[in-house]
């Protein structure tokens, strides 16, 4: 027998103000399953993180997680339950040293400790007593994935892990998220890089104007030439 999904999202929809900007999203995320979703900006990426943490204001449609209603529940009652969130602004503590800030999020009983954060991300080990504002790009994304597994969740969003980074820092992430979803991690994972989804994960799908317009596996997608085109890319825009 098939196992419910960890994660399911049916006619989710969100607004800024006024601005309607989900339009009806569905999906869903397996237990362990690395889910990528793609699309251009202002397609509503990273409005769907927001609103599976309720940090989107108004929100209708049905998020369940593990069996449970999520919609209406406050952001911190969200993250109790093992959902964590790594914003695409990285949202450190500048002022803080690398090991003040893993402290702070660090829960009993989470799978990761800090000193597990450490060993995975030894850059960082280096560094610990250096304040977060001093690190380079590259160093506080690593801080703020470690952060989020210190506390312990059983679902990690990752909002564009890799914008703005080296090749050589993209590719240890890609290494890392593999790592992560071997080890049984749920993962949703927007990214803009499709070369890193591919190579990342189980099941892609491409959102715009706010609804999930096709779902596949990654070579579906690199096959799937006019879906780039027309959603992915400028070519048919």
């Amino acid at each position: 027998m098939t196992s419910p999904p960890l994660l399911t999202v049916k006619g989710l929809n969100g607004w800024y103000g006024k601005s309607h900007i989900l339009q009806g999203v569905d999906l869903t995320i397996g237990d362990g399953e690395l889910v990528a979703l793609l699309g251009r900006n202002g397609a509503g990426k990273t409005t769907t993180m927001r609103a599976l943490t309720g940090l989107l204001p108004r929100i209708e449609g049905e998020i369940n997680y593990a069996g449970e209603p999520l919609v209406g529940m406050p952001t911190h009652v969200i993250a109790s339950k093992g959902i964590a969130l790594v914003p695409e602004h990285r949202g450190i503590f500048a002022t803080l040293s690398v090991e003040e800030n893993l402290s702070l999020a660090a829960r009993k009983g989470a799978r990761w400790s800090v000193a597990d954060a450490f060993d995975m991300f030894p850059a960082l080990a280096g560094r610990r007593k250096t304040s977060g504002g001093k690190l380079s790009g590259g160093e506080q994304q690593m801080l703020s994935i470690a952060r989020a597994l210190v506390n312990g969740p059983r679902l990690l969003l990752l909002d564009e892990p890799t914008e703005g980074l080296a090749p050589v820092i993209v590719e240890r992430l890609v290494t890392l998220i593999g790592d992560l979803k071997r080890a049984g991690l749920s993962i949703l994972l927007v990214e803009q890089n499709l070369d890193v989804c591919v190579a990342v994960a189980d099941r892609l799908l491409v959102i715009d104007h706010g609804c999930i317009v096709w779902q596949g596996s990654g070579p579906e997608l690199l096959a799937a030439h006019e879906i780039r085109a027309t959603h992915l890319t400028l070519e048919n825009a």
